[in-house]
């Protein structure tokens, strides 16, 4: 099944996967950006911390939309869609 898929469709995957671990980590523990960078840049309001979130949210989705794309240029659906198609 791998040899289906070019190398798009795995860095579409690969970002999909890393902003949703951003995203998560963003959401779970709000302050890593202080403690690696060492610097607040929003001051503590957590403006940036939602800009992250929603920017790594968007990111991910785009990602999965275009691997969903090549996943069926490669000519594999999903058992539901080729029993109705």
């Amino acid at each position: 099944m791998r040899e289906h898929f070019n190398t798009t469709f795995w860095a579409e995957v690969a970002s999909a996967t890393a902003t949703m671990f951003l995203a998560a980590i963003t959401i779970v523990w709000p302050n890593w950006i202080e403690l690696v960078f060492r610097f607040d840049p929003d001051h503590g309001n957590g403006s940036l911390e939602r800009l992250v979130v929603g920017v790594a949210a968007a990111v991910c989705l785009t990602s999965l939309l275009l691997a969903r794309r090549e996943w069926q240029r490669a000519g594999l659906r999903p058992a539901a869609a080729r029993s109705s198609a």
